[in-house]
Order: structure tokens, then sequence, then C-alpha cells
């Protein structure tokens, strides 16, 4: 048996037996909500691996349980599945601290990729525990978090993923689909974007270190620099 808990949050009841039915088929314990404030109350009472959650739920959206989620715990990876195809909607999941976005209808051999993925990284980080010098701040790729004297800051799977990419290869230049394959596995066009953000947050996040900048070489990639 798969010893990996999923909590899944869709109003569609046909969707949900189908997905969840899957899922479970895979090996995997699934806690099916119907309703937002259902699955707050589920992830304030058990630990799960992984959420995956629709955006259109009643009493509480996708959106604002992310934003809840990400309050308590930064490090559970977060899949919103909806049919909002709207470029601005996606930016905004990632935005809140989601790792991905899948557009209905879904391929659940896509899902049941993605799931793979994260929580493969997830055991493989745990296992690794390596901690990096960044500036001043020391990067602890086992839990996710920035730290320096006085600040400390938890970082999502995929910013963490991002960071520790950049900082095997400081003052390299990586090309955009390297990163792209590297992280998320594809190079299509919306995962380029999803790219743009988390380089964006990773450059608030480390914005006052002077000797490190994350630099954006217009149609080719980024390199992170570090000045001596």
């Amino acid at each position: 048996m798969n010893p990996f808990k999923i909590l899944y949050a869709e109003d569609d009841q046909t969707l949900a037996f189908l997905t969840r039915d899957n899922l479970e088929q895979s090996g995997y314990t699934v806690v099916h909500c119907a309703d937002g404030n259902t699955c707050l109350d589920q992830f304030n009472r058990q630990d799960f691996d992984i959420c995956i959650l629709d955006i259109m739920l009643p009493k509480k959206d996708g959106f604002e349980i992310a934003q809840q989620i990400r309050k308590t715990n930064t490090d559970v990876p977060i899949i919103f599945l909806s049919a909002k195809t709207l470029k601005e909607d996606r930016i905004k999941g990632l935005r809140l601290g989601a790792d991905d976005y899948l557009v209905k209808p879904f391929s659940i051999e896509e899902l049941l990729l993605k799931i793979g993925i994260f929580l493969k990284r997830s055991k493989h980080t745990v296992a690794e525990n390596t901690i990096y010098a960044v500036g001043r701040y020391q990067f602890d790729s086992r839990n996710f978090t920035v730290t320096s004297e006085n600040t400390k800051i938890t970082l999502t799977q995929r910013e963490a993923e991002l960071l520790e990419l950049f900082l095997k290869n400081k003052n390299v230049v990586l090309k955009r689909e390297e990163i792209l394959k590297a992280i998320w596995g594809d190079d299509d066009y919306f995962m380029g974007r999803s790219l743009d953000v988390f380089i964006s947050r990773l450059r608030k996040i480390l914005a006052s270190e002077a000797n490190i900048s994350i630099e954006n070489l217009h149609g080719i990639g980024f390199r992170f620099s570090v000045k001596s």
C-alpha cells in the first residue's frame, strides 16, 4: 500500500468519484471534500502529503484554501484543478503558493505523473539534507528554509527546487528550457510563465543580498550571479 495521503477537494461528484477511484487504485489514501470549509477542517485535523484543489468550490474557493494552507504550511505541495483557463487565474494560483495547475478536462495519467514527481522529490529532498551558503543566508534544502541571523523564510517546494538548481549552477547561464524540464518536466508556454512567477518570488526573498542577483538573459534564460 502506498503510504501517501492526499487531500482532494472537488464539488463535482462524478468527477470526484472517478478521480478518487483512480488515485485509490494507484495505492493512495484519499480524503475527499466537497466544499472549502470541510477541506480546511480536514487539513487542520490530519497530516497530508499533497493537496489537490478545485478552484470553484462552495463556501470557500480553492484560492482561499491555498492562502490558508500557506499560512501554516509552506511545504505541502498544492495542485490546482480548474476549468478556469485564463492566464491570470493560473498566475494567481501560483502566486498564492500553489506548485502546479491542471486545466480541466485533465488526463488522470498526467495527474498521477505530477503527484508522483512531487512526492518523489519530497522524499529525495528529505534524504539529502543539503545546506547551501547563499551570501549571508543559509539554504536548507531539506526543510525548504532560507535563514540569516535575524530572518527565517520558508519556501514552497517549487521555490526550493529552483533555488537549489541555481545554487548548483552559480554564475552559469541556464537556458529556459533546461530549467523548465529540470523542475517541471516540460517546457511549454504556460510552464514558462510559471517559471517567471517563481523567479520573481526568489528575487524578492533575496532582495537584501547585494552580492546575489538572478539575471534575465532575454531569449536565452537566467544566470544566478554571485559576486565574491
